[in-house]
């Protein structure tokens, strides 16, 4: 499924540099399509696992259809998304370019941007991370359709990822002004902001730091805009002492800030090491189709 070889030094510069470093091939085809067709399903409910994830923030019959559709950590409830988004060379790739031990899954995302559907708000995923030690994320975002300026695509901001740590964004879902807190962050900064819209074929990506300001405007196109992402943090990575995460601190134990790998599973590290069953069912790869 996984097309992706050790990350070039020319790429990890690339991502020190800019704060992110776009790839044209991280899955194959067949696979992004296969990952696809479990969208329509997952946000019905039906849940292969018979687990609900730990986010579901759009419903079908209960949302409006202008809004971008996400779940979070679909990995718990489908094996398909799990043997995708728990790769380990994504662990590989994220721990080499951030620098890191090795890596384990902080969160996924699926997201299904329709035509018509509104923007998602400028913002910097290590806003997002003060519940663990050290709060600094590393993601990586795989088109399963194949992405244009005008249909929704991911947006990056060059260097953003140098800009200081911002708060998190007032409005997420559906701004009226999806760069407007990115504008003020690059006042502040004193620079002018330089936005890149990915484009790229299906089954192709970005890798982007914890810190790099990201967003999207409204899918103007004829097709969807669907995504998969793996949010990685360090093999290391343990739970704040005192600080919560509203839905994510509720898998700390009482008197540890250890992390159970049960369900911050290790993707890889550079010994070698990596969560036993997710060689099991949830660590199959999908079939590959040419």
């Amino acid at each position: 499924m996984f097309l992706l070889d050790d990350p070039r030094p020319d790429q990890i510069a690339a991502f020190r540099r800019d704060g992110f470093v776009i790839v044209e091939r991280i899955i194959a085809p067949a696979a992004a399509a296969r990952l696809a067709a479990r969208f329509a399903p997952l946000f019905r409910g039906e849940f292969e696992t018979g687990l609900y994830p730990d986010e579901w923030n759009w419903r079908e019959g209960r949302d409006p259809a202008d809004l971008t559709r996400q779940i979070c950590n679909a990995w718990k409830s489908d094996r398909v998304v799990a043997s995708a988004v728990l790769h380990p060379r994504i662990g590989q790739w994220c721990a080499r370019l951030r620098g890191w031990p090795g890596a384990r899954i902080n969160q996924d995302n699926v997201l299904w941007k329709p035509p018509g559907a509104r923007p998602l708000g400028f913002h910097q995923d290590d806003s997002y991370q003060q519940w663990i030690v050290p709060p600094e994320m590393c993601t990586c975002w795989i088109a399963l359709d194949d992405t244009s300026a005008s249909g929704g695509t991911i947006e990056y901001v060059t260097g953003s990822h140098r800009w200081g740590l911002a708060p998190p964004a007032s409005q997420f879902h559906a701004p009226d002004d999806y760069a407007r807190e990115m504008r003020e962050a690059a006042a502040r900064a004193g620079v002018v902001p330089e936005v890149v819209r990915v484009e790229v074929p299906a089954g192709g990506g970005v890798f982007h730091h914890g810190r790099t300001f990201h967003g999207s405007d409204t899918n103007r196109g004829r097709g969807p805009r669907r995504a998969l992402v793996s949010h990685c943090m360090s093999s290391e990575a343990r739970f704040h002492p005192t600080n919560v995460g509203y839905v994510y601190s509720r898998y700390k134990r009482i008197g540890s800030t250890e992390m159970d790998e049960s369900f911050f599973p290790v993707l890889w590290t550079e010994e070698g090491y990596r969560s036993g069953f997710l060689d099991g069912d949830a660590g199959a790869a999908p079939a590959e189709a040419d």
